[in-house]
């Protein structure tokens, strides 16, 4: 299914923010704008996870009309 439609990786990045970046960030300092950097991480992640999905949905409705 993912090879016909590869605009739905975009669907993995808020995967990818959360859960496999996790060990990754788990730190308290260094902070960023005064939020603990996983804070910081967490936020980040929670903003970019709706822009993830505007562009798969716009990727596959651009499929849609080809």
């Amino acid at each position: 299914m993912l090879k016909k439609r590869p605009t739905l990786l975009w669907l993995l990045a808020p995967y990818v923010l959360y859960l496999a970046a996790l060990p990754l960030v788990d730190r308290v300092r260094p902070t960023v704008m005064g939020l603990p950097f996983l804070f910081f991480w967490l936020l980040l992640a929670t903003l970019l996870t709706p822009v993830a999905v505007f562009l798969a949905w716009r990727g596959d409705r651009a499929r849609g009309r080809a």
